[in-house]
């Protein structure tokens, strides 16, 4: 469970790390519709002594229940537009391969900045424009079903060529393209990220490079916590949802930017 290089843990103390983990992931999902790797990717590195690639895989797979329970309780309260995330999650079917594919063969540094610079425009977007809140219909045509599949193959390159989460991007989107409410995208988006996560976790399985023990204690902890984090959805007022996404979207930007400085640093060596 631990990377070879990573001092010995008590399993008691792991357990109780990887516990704390999945809380804390859980939370940030329910609350705000993403996928909560953002957090526990690098706490998984920093207490749990996984290297990148098995702390990223584990998480997606902890994820998994969190965003079934969470998106129940969303869709309980009407929050969920299912046609929505069905035509988002067709499009990241084929995104998540695309990105895949130019993962093999681009030069990702001039890429990833971009990327970086998009999701500070996100966020300041985020502060300035607060989300509506309220039943308001999405309209179904042929431009808003397109539009929906081509923010899907966008969430799933950006995933693929940059591991992050789709909700940081989704609930955005959302937002501000199709006119949903802050709560409907987040619930919206924790619908989308159960078939992406699965099939994720069944490749990283295969490959080996997730830690399933691990992966089931954070899972657990992440699911019963799900629960609050929509209820603190729910609590907060739009203007300071849209505040708190901002910054984790930002948190997201400089997870980004920290990792191309090192991946520069090692490419210039």
């Amino acid at each position: 469970m631990t990377s070879p290089a990573a001092p010995a843990v008590p399993a008691r103390l792991l357990w109780g790390r990887l516990a704390l983990v999945g809380a804390a992931g859980g939370l940030l999902s329910g609350a705000f519709g993403v996928g909560g790797g953002i957090l526990m990717v690098p706490l998984l590195i920093t207490f749990a002594g996984m290297d990148q690639r098995r702390a990223s895989a584990t998480s997606l797979a902890a994820i998994v229940p969190a965003a079934i329970a969470g998106s129940i309780t969303y869709l309980v309260n009407g929050e969920v537009d299912l046609l929505a995330a069905l035509f988002v999650a067709i499009g990241g079917i084929v995104g998540s391969w695309i990105g895949s594919w130019l993962m093999r063969r681009l030069s990702l540094g001039w890429l990833r900045w971009l990327f970086i610079a998009l999701l500070i425009a996100v966020a300041v977007r985020m502060v300035l424009v607060t989300p509506l809140r309220g039943d308001r219909e999405l309209e179904v045509d042929a431009i808003s079903v397109a539009g929906m599949i081509a923010l899907g193959v966008v969430i799933g390159i950006a995933s693929g060529l940059f591991g992050i989460g789709g909700g940081v991007i989704m609930v955005p989107a959302f937002i501000a393209l199709f006119g949903m409410s802050d709560l409907v995208a987040k619930g919206t988006s924790l619908a989308v990220m159960i078939p992406t996560a699965v099939s994720g976790t069944v490749a990283n399985a295969r490959a080996g490079i997730v830690d399933l023990r691990a992966a089931l204690v954070v899972g657990i902890a992440a699911t019963i916590a799900a629960f609050g984090g929509v209820a603190i959805a729910f609590l907060l007022s739009p203007e300071w949802s849209g505040r708190l996404f901002a910054a984790l979207i930002v948190i997201a930007a400089v997870q980004l930017s920290v990792r191309a400085i090192r991946l520069g640093k090692k490419q210039a060596r």
